[in-house]
């Protein structure tokens, strides 16, 4: 397992000494009211220590306003190239949004026109560059780049984001694979799916760390919400957390309230409540403790446990 870097110029992270420490973000900030609320208490009353921001989601602007209200909230960006709405208008053909701005829905179907539609490839970049620049515009910090559905680790997606964030000055990002062993020995439900999903990410990571190296982009040893995404319940994280090795992991969620329509509209299966039932918990505080582990964010601050 990878450890955690001294510096953005070393590409991994390497404590002097070999903590476990402990990236908790939540994904979707911005995307609706049910889902900042829940992104604010799991960080005013949990553990969460980072949050990804949709900065065209529905409540994106809320979200801007409640991160300032909260300074020690660490915020990257949540890059949406599907399920979602884009930042530039419909041009060329073919388009990368519909009249309305918005995203395919499938993610699949996605993937496929990005890899395979070649003149896609410059409105990718330019609708990458624009979400990376209204990010900025918001006056918040960009601590970190992941992506909604994880598309940031798309070949044609991640190329476009190896030239932009250097340009950006971006050295952190979400190397989103996961220990299928590990998660399996908590939870076997949707067998065949999450050996896909291991193989397929396993594989994108392969691809991209080359070229995180050379750069000099930082990345966790593992990334664990992957197997279990929308589904990340007090239950299993506890028994989650023995699996935390040394160096730096993130495990990201997606908290949320209800009732919240847009929540309902786009993952009516997500336990969001549970989710953050479990970034709130006691047990998971107590456990975090007894276990040593570190809480901290990607510019490396400490949180204390709530």
């Amino acid at each position: 397992m990878q450890s955690l870097a001294p510096s953005p110029l070393v590409p991994e992270f390497k404590p002097l000494n070999f903590m476990r420490q402990l990236i908790i973000n939540a994904d979707d900030f911005g995307l609706s009211p049910g889902a900042n609320l829940g992104i604010v208490k799991a960080w005013q009353q949990g553990i969460l220590t980072s949050t990804s921001l949709m900065v065209r989601g529905a409540a994106a602007e809320e979200a801007v306003a409640l991160a300032k209200e909260n300074p020690g909230l660490q915020v990257g960006l949540h890059l949406t190239l599907v399920q979602g709405r884009g930042v530039l208008p419909a041009h060329g053909l073919p388009a990368l949004v519909d009249a309305d701005g918005n995203f395919g829905n499938d993610p699949v179907m996605a993937g496929m026109r990005y890899f395979f539609l070649k003149p896609l490839r410059k409105q990718l970049f330019k609708e990458i560059e624009a979400q990376i620049t209204a990010f900025l515009e918001t006056g918040l910090a960009l601590s970190h780049v992941d992506g909604h559905l994880n598309i940031h680790m798309h070949p044609a997606v991640f190329d476009v984001l190896t030239e932009l964030m250097p340009r950006y000055g971006i050295t952190t990002f979400r190397l989103s694979r996961e220990n299928l062993s590990a998660n399996l020995a908590v939870d076997r439900q949707r067998l065949v799916g999450k050996c896909a999903d291991a193989f397929i990410f396993a594989s994108l990571a392969k691809r991209c760390r080359p070229q995180l190296d050379r750069l000099g982009i930082r990345y966790a040893g593992e990334v664990k919400g992957l197997l279990n995404s929308g589904r990340m319940t007090e239950e299993y994280l506890l028994k989650a957390l023995d699996s935390v090795g040394e160096g730096l992991t993130e495990i990201y969620f997606h908290p949320g309230c209800r009732p919240c329509a847009e929540l309902d509209r786009w993952m009516p299966e997500y336990r969001h409540d549970d989710e953050l039932a479990a970034l709130t918990s006691r047990k998971v505080t107590a456990k975090l403790a007894q276990s040593g582990i570190t809480l901290r964010n990607y510019r490396g601050e400490e949180k204390n446990y709530a």
